[in-house]
């Protein structure tokens, strides 16, 4: 009996799997779909993750399409086994009925982030929709990065085409999704990008101004999403993917851990 109930015991934290869903575009792209199944898998830990893609979808495009019901988003799933596979458009009703997840995380459109009144009412509209369907889901808050210094995103002219500016913005929004929704749990990538910003790689993380590049950008967000997720000090994670350097490994895996630290302990 001793030993049944050792290998059940095993078998059932093999099985536990963390199943996520995000209610995002391309950012949540770049955050979740290259890099965050590789970490997890360095550290045995079973992920599903789900990412409802609409290119620039904002909050407001997200609230509407929840309450039309309409199946616009590309159904990307990365799992343990399968690193990477679009399934069929979607609605967003229809993602949450597929299975009971464990976090769900929200995000706004790059160039609305840092823009306070683009955030209400929808935000809460989407909080209250998707807690109808997914009563014991942990809510989540992905902050999304500045733009490069030199992007030429032609959203970027709002900030006065300023980083700085920009993700001092950005920070001023997510303080104020902070005391508005205090039960969101704050996935902190942008914070993460611009700790990285101030180490030896400087204003390189990002492959077109504003999407994150495939080497060591992808890898910083999803370090921060590893850390939240598992609760595992990503410092620790030998992962790296092969065109990264150690040092890269070592810089990214440092920012994002600050920025989860920070956002744990403000």
């Amino acid at each position: 009996m001793m030993v049944l109930s050792i290998i059940n015991f095993h078998l059932s934290a093999i099985l536990l799997v963390i199943r996520v869903l995000c209610i995002g575009n391309s950012f949540s792209w770049d955050a979740v779909e290259q890099e965050l199944v590789p970490l997890c898998d360095a550290q045995g830990v079973e992920v599903e993750i789900h990412n409802l893609y609409y290119g620039g979808c904002s909050l407001a495009q997200h609230a509407d399409f929840m309450m039309r019901d309409t199946a616009a988003y590309s159904h990307r799933v990365c799992t343990n086994a399968q690193a990477r596979l679009v399934k069929d458009t979607l609605s967003l009703r229809q993602a949450l009925r597929i299975t009971d997840f464990d976090y769900i995380s929200f995000q706004q459109a790059s160039h609305d982030s840092g823009i306070r009144n683009t955030y209400e009412p929808w935000l809460s509209l989407l909080i209250d929709s998707v807690r109808a369907y997914q009563p014991r889901a942990r809510l989540c808050w992905m902050q999304t990065w500045a733009y490069s210094r030199d992007a030429k995103h032609p959203d970027y002219p709002r900030y006065h085409c300023n980083q700085q500016e920009m993700w001092d913005s950005i920070v001023s929004c997510t303080e104020a999704v902070k005391q508005q929704h205090p039960s969101l749990l704050l996935i902190p990538c942008g914070e993460a990008i611009q700790n990285a910003r101030r180490t030896k790689l400087g204003d390189t993380l990002c492959r077109d101004g504003y999407h994150l590049n495939y080497v060591y950008g992808r890898y910083t967000a999803s370090c921060v999403w590893y850390e939240i997720l598992t609760g595992k000090d990503v410092r620790k994670n030998p992962y790296r993917n092969a065109q990264m350097t150690e040092c890269q490994r070592l810089l990214t895996q440092k920012a994002a851990h600050k920025a989860c630290r920070h956002s744990a302990h403000p």
